[in-house]
């Protein structure tokens, strides 16, 4: 069985829509996919009815963009309820505050000689989806101010850049609480690969006593040694151990199945969650 637990459609940043999104993975030669969009559960309902078609088990989930001391952590929510009011009003405070945000940094682009307008921005965005930077680099692209996404993020979105401008995000104590009140089992995305080293051993540990179900430890952008670190983690802390593509689509080097989750593993999570099921195919 091929279990891949992290992917973005057009709902959020990804570059294909849910339905498509499906079909890929079914062509990729996955048994499960999880569809896992940045703050929204949009993507939802065309995802499930193309699961069903495509004879592929659709894990629905969410990835809750986070942050403490300004840093940015991200934690996957697998099969919460998307009706629960107090994680959809949370979801929807991210989702509202990008707004704003990406205001402020087309205007600091501006302010520095490089011509993008919001128009262009909003044109890469699919109508409903969480706005975020990747549809900032999606125009830069097509503007030729840079070759493609990747780039864009390298030379001038990355945390660091003098463009980059924070929006609201939840503490990620608040966010797990949020996913399992929802009856959804909370996971830790690429807990180290954003080399901050925000993500401490201490955190971890913290974070797996306010209910932290698991780690995202085979990841693309973890090193052999970020993967051991993790492992060690799982272990002491019996957590849960996924691996994922962190599939967005045309534009990433990432692709679906590159890296997955082993069965036993994925079935830890089903007997964890008691929001929304797995959508059988």
């Amino acid at each position: 069985m091929r279990i891949d637990l992290h992917t973005h459609s057009t709902a959020s940043d990804g570059t294909q829509p849910p339905a498509e999104l499906v079909a890929e993975a079914r062509a990729a030669g996955l048994d499960v996919v999880a569809i896992t969009d940045h703050d929204t559960t949009a993507g939802w309902h065309e995802a499930t009815r193309a699961a069903v078609e495509q004879g592929v088990d659709l894990v629905r989930g969410i990835e809750i963009s986070c942050s403490r001391h300004h840093e940015s952590i991200h934690l996957l929510g697998y099969l919460p309820d998307p009706d629960d009011q107090e994680l959809a009003l949370e979801l929807a405070r991210a989702r509202e505050s990008r707004i704003a945000r990406m205001d402020r940094m087309i205007r600091r682009m501006a302010d520095d000689g490089i011509d993008i307008t919001v128009e262009e921005v909003r044109a890469q965005v699919a109508p409903g989806a969480t706005l975020g930077r990747p549809h900032l680099a999606d125009a830069l692209a097509a503007k030729g101010v840079v070759a493609n996404r990747d780039d864009a993020f390298r030379e001038l979105l990355h945390d660091g850049s003098p463009y980059y401008v924070g929006h609201y995000a939840p503490d990620p104590v608040t966010a797990i609480r949020l996913v399992r009140e929802a009856g959804g089992v909370p996971v830790l995305a690429h807990p180290f690969a954003m080399r901050t080293g925000t993500v401490t051993d201490a955190m971890v540990e913290e974070l797996a006593g306010a209910g932290l179900a698991g780690l995202e430890v085979h990841h693309r952008d973890h090193s052999g040694a970020d993967v051991e670190r993790a492992l060690r983690l799982a272990r002491r802390h019996d957590l849960v151990v996924t691996g994922s593509s962190d599939y967005h689509g045309a534009g990433k080097l990432n692709r679906l199945g590159e890296r997955t989750t082993a069965p036993e593993q994925w079935s830890r999570i089903v007997e964890q969650s008691h929001g929304v099921e797995v959508v059988r195919a």
